[in-house]
């Protein structure tokens, strides 16, 4: 009989294994884009169901047909500008150089951060690098129960010289989500995956268990290396710490941005969610997360190309 041969799981790109600092999403590069405008936007995961969608391909062999397909659904309350931030080039990454602080700012940022007594205006500088802009959400506008917001840093698009301006115009307005993104475009998410706790190898790298004659262990890693080197290599599987990790997702197609929710809501509400109150947003396929956490979404980084579908119905 043949044997059967099954490569373990897990995948050694990312080193170390490590949770995530904080559950606030971190974009660390920014795509470069022509036009003035925010390069992301935060959301709050709702849930996922299905729907039947229409393919708008006139090329297509489905394009009469409607099947179904998996989406997620997301909140996405308005944000708000707390400080415009002004960064030069360094051999050690980008150092902070100014920072104008927006001076309408909501009570419920004293539950996150220390705000100053004094506000004082601040200027541009006379050379910089780089703009970007910090907002916060505003989650007392959606069905959660929290009232601390979220703080975050955006990419500004648009060339060096208008990127001050444009942020400073923000000052003052709720930015909302369908002023940045359209309906059957492609984002990227970033967010922070479900932790699972400590798991053993079974689960974690997916090894097959040993037989019924094995010593000791049943599911457990079978050998741990060679003898030389005296150690035990990083790509060893072996038990710890599984989830919770950040993560970007590229090209995930935006299929409806909404302001009525009760055309998607239940009538009890989505599991573990509740009701939605802001404007949504319905991604085609799955997003990194529990419900409740807190993703971003920004303009793709690789672009592909689109496929426009309508949606006809929506689970319930």
């Amino acid at each position: 009989m043949p044997s059967t041969h099954k490569p373990r799981s897990g995948s050694l790109q990312y080193w170390p294994r490590k949770r995530a600092k904080k559950q606030t999403p971190t974009v660390k590069s920014w795509p470069k884009l022509d036009k003035s405008i925010l390069l992301g936007f935060p959301a709050y995961k709702v849930g996922m169901t299905h729907a039947q969608v229409q393919i708008q391909n006139p090329n297509s062999r489905l394009k009469n047909d409607l099947y179904s397909i998996p989406v997620t659904i997301l909140e996405c309350p308005s944000i708000k500008p707390f400080s415009l931030r002004f960064y030069n080039k360094t051999p050690y990454g980008l150092k902070s150089i100014s920072e104008i602080l927006n001076k309408n700012l909501d009570k419920e940022l004293a539950k996150k951060v220390k705000l100053p007594k004094k506000k004082t205006e601040g200027k541009i500088p006379e050379s910089y690098d780089e703009v970007r802009i910090i907002c916060y959400t505003i989650p007392k506008n959606t069905g959660l129960k929290k009232k601390k917001p979220e703080i975050l840093e955006i990419g500004i698009g648009g060339k060096i010289e208008g990127k001050a301006e444009y942020g400073l115009s923000l000052f003052g307005k709720e930015i909302k989500i369908n002023e940045i993104f359209k309906e059957n475009q492609m984002v990227d998410i970033h967010g922070v995956t479900t932790g699972k706790g400590f798991q053993g190898t079974i689960k974690r790298y997916g090894l097959n268990l040993k037989q019924h004659k094995s010593e000791k262990k049943k599911r457990s890693t079978g050998n741990l290396g060679a003898v030389t080197p005296g150690k035990v290599l990083y790509s060893i599987p072996q038990a710890g710490k599984m989830g919770y990790h950040l993560r970007t997702e590229q090209n995930k197609q935006v299929l409806q941005i909404g302001n009525d929710a009760n055309e998607i809501t239940p009538k009890q509400g989505f599991h573990r969610y509740g009701e939605i109150k802001t404007q949504y947003i319905i991604l085609k396929g799955s997003v990194s997360g529990s419900k409740k956490r807190l993703v971003m979404l920004t303009s793709p980084m690789r672009y592909s190309k689109v496929y426009n579908h309508e949606i006809k119905s929506i689970k319930k």
